[in-house]
């Protein structure tokens, strides 16, 4: 492990999700008590976007923007919100130029599949038919997120085009959760690895998923067919039960005949980019807003 990393370890919190309020209200009570994030040189603007119900977002400007990303959150689905989340998306919205949509999706378990999904495609298909109010590009929208954040990002891709829905111009899916079965080596190999391992991985795929079987758009791993999704950068950590999954759908991906760019990560575990003392994870932050950048330049 990259030592930079490895000298958190003591200190990296594991939710068992027993009590998945008790574990959202210790995360919020964890982020707030970081240091608030840099906006200068952003506009922050929280909307409503109109569905059933609603779904709040907080929208990321820079100066100039004219891309954007529908940026989803991780927390296996079940922890953290628009205000956990700004750290991040500021960050983002930062390092790529890019208008960050944040999307405050409903968390599981009160809420299971395919609610996170449909306030998810809410948001996309209202972006794009609000994008002269937004400022934005509706060419030029992206689809993003981190481990539960990313599986949304992978699934309204796969609904979007099914459904011929808004364009998607790209899909950055960082450390994504793609597939429920848990059958792949990392899932078998990782019982104990920080942050979470392949217990808390299957207890967040069982409060996500319900009574509902999973089906290509809970689990996009499950797609039988991949062909005609936008171009992807799917990025991986070393000591991640979810490696091998997402590495074996940017494979798949490319034999499809969709651009992927893959990026594994050593050293690292899954959330530590989080760790922004680490040089790693800078590195990692850097390649993520360049890549963005890259994708929806004009």
């Amino acid at each position: 492990m990259d030592p930079e990393l490895e000298a958190f370890l003591p200190f990296i919190p594991k939710y068992d999700l027993s009590d998945p309020v008790a574990d959202r209200e210790a995360f919020a009570e964890l982020v707030a008590s970081l240091p608030a994030p840099d906006t200068s040189g952003l506009e922050i603007e929280d909307r409503t976007v109109p569905a059933d119900p609603d779904v709040p977002v907080r929208v990321y400007r820079p100066h100039g923007a004219r891309g954007a990303v529908l940026w989803l959150r991780g927390g296996g689905w079940v922890t953290g919100d628009l205000d956990t989340e700004r750290h991040w998306s500021t960050r983002l919205a930062a390092a790529s130029g890019t208008v960050v949509i944040s999307v405050g999706y409903r968390p599981s378990p009160e809420h299971p599949f395919p609610a996170a999904l449909d306030d998810t495609w809410a948001v996309l298909t209202w972006a794009a038919a609000h994008a002269d109010e937004l400022g934005i590009d509706p060419d030029r929208i992206a689809v993003g997120g981190h481990s539960a954040g990313a599986n949304l990002a992978a699934a309204v891709a796969l609904r979007a085009r099914d459904r011929q829905g808004p364009p998607i111009r790209f899909q950055l899916l960082n450390q994504p959760a793609l597939d429920d079965r848990q059958e792949t080596w990392s899932q078998r190999a990782f019982t104990d690895t920080p942050a979470q391992d392949r217990t808390t991985v299957g207890t967040v795929w069982r409060l996500y998923l319900g009574s509902r079987p999973a089906t290509p758009y809970a689990a996009p791993a499950r797609a039988a067919d991949l062909a005609g999704l936008p171009p992807a950068h799917i990025a991986t950590a070393e000591f991640d039960p979810l490696r091998d999954e997402a590495l074996d759908y940017g494979l798949r991906l490319l034999r499809a005949g969709v651009p992927v760019e893959l990026h594994q990560w050593p050293g690292t575990f899954h959330g530590s980019h989080a760790i922004l003392s680490a040089e790693v994870s800078r590195r990692q932050l850097a390649e993520l807003g360049a890549t963005l950048r890259r994708a929806l330049a004009d």
